[in-house]
């Protein structure tokens, strides 16, 4: 399983209600049907990963997220997890209240813009392509790139209580720098969310 997910494999409970917003092949909730017992489904638009998912026997309900959450009701899941994909939507700041409306706590992972490599490439006058960021303005998928200041700055606005926070490279390890200078040397960042 890919080194990010297993991460957030760790922050789930067994038997938890698990909804993932842009799931994928599914590779996280097998894990965890298999190795937790969780009641679990996903959330995609790509018609290959929802039919992958379903050749895992992952639940999967094909659906943009961008058209939002409404269909689901108030505290139906445990967590709700988004992993590299707040940056792609059109409305990361109603898709995080939508995600704690359904949910008790969140998780949600990024790539973070304010990395020193970024930050070199943009003194140079070039938008930054990189390992955690590997395209180029032209055909990014990524709409609404943040730091992780930006993001924390968004979840006081939005009045998101931040459980935890763990600063990351590319490989999702972490070392000292990050530790001290996590927005100038966290590649990705996950954030486990709550209401205030």
């Amino acid at each position: 399983m890919r080194a990010d997910l297993d991460v957030i494999a760790g922050l789930i409970n067994p038997g938890a209600r698990v909804l993932d917003l842009g799931c994928g092949e599914g590779e996280l909730l097998a894990h965890l049907q298999e190795t937790k017992s969780v009641n679990g489904y996903g959330l995609d638009v790509d018609e290959n990963n929802i039919r992958i998912c379903l050749d895992k026997g992952v639940n999967v309900i094909e659906q943009d997220l961008d058209d939002g959450l409404e269909n689901f009701e108030s505290h139906s899941f445990d967590m709700v997890v988004m992993t590299e994909t707040l940056q792609s939507v059109k409305a990361p700041d109603r898709l995080l209240l939508d995600m704690l409306r359904i949910g008790q706590e969140c998780v949600v992972t990024f790539p973070n813009f304010g990395h020193w490599r970024c930050r070199t490439q943009l003194v140079l006058g070039h938008m930054p392509i990189a390992n955690h960021l590997p395209h180029a303005w032209y055909d990014t998928p990524n709409i609404h790139l943040c730091t992780f200041r930006d993001f924390e700055k968004l979840c006081t606005e939005l009045d998101l209580k931040i459980i935890q926070r763990r600063v990351v490279n590319h490989k999702h390890a972490e070392n000292p720098w990050m530790l001290r200078w996590p927005n100038m040397f966290g590649t990705f960042a996950f954030y486990r969310l709550g209401r205030a």
